[in-house]
């Protein structure tokens, strides 16, 4: 019994090894078009300066969801100037073209600093955490790990948000 378990778990390890090997992929999932107001600052608190940026609404489509924004969340960002680094985090709600609402939790970084060569760099990436029904056509969100290339939309305080889901 002990040799037939100790076989299992050899195999079993060296199955999921191999299905690993091949790295993550991604799939395309959704844009969000996230509308801003201008921020606020809190000021220099424990954990660092902090500016909140409310979300007044926008809209979001991709291959299999579309909707908007709810208005009423927010970008928490807690600033360090020092070292050219921001860290956001956005909590907000999106409620689907057929009714269903979402909540999104966004975290990431925005980096100024130089990079490993000295070199000035712009990094600015997040992974958004969906929070959707789980017996709706949306809870697959619920299940996954996503990443978040965001841009700036332009001088009207519009985010753009492409999301990808990690295969």
């Amino acid at each position: 019994m002990k040799r037939l378990f100790i076989l299992m778990a050899f195999l079993a390890f060296f199955v999921g090894v191999k299905a690993q090997d091949e790295g993550p992929q991604l799939e395309y999932v959704v844009e969000l078009k996230v509308k801003c107001e201008g921020a606020y600052q809190v000021g220099q608190t424990s954990h660092g300066n902090r500016f909140v940026i409310p979300i007044v609404g926008g809209t979001f489509e991709g291959p299999k969801m579309k909707g908007t924004i709810i208005p009423g969340g927010a970008d928490y960002q807690l600033q360090d100037n020092e070292h050219g680094r921001t860290e956001v985090e956005a909590i907000y709600s999106i409620k689907t073209d057929d009714g269903v609402n979402i909540h999104v939790r966004n975290k990431g970084l925005i980096c100024t600093a130089k990079d490993e060569n000295g070199n000035p760099q712009f990094y600015f990436r997040t992974a958004p955490q969906f929070e959707a029904p789980q017996d709706s056509k949306y809870g697959w969100l619920n299940n996954a790990i996503f990443v978040c290339q965001p841009s700036f939309g332009g001088n009207d305080g519009t985010i753009n948000l492409k999301i990808w889901k990690v295969k």
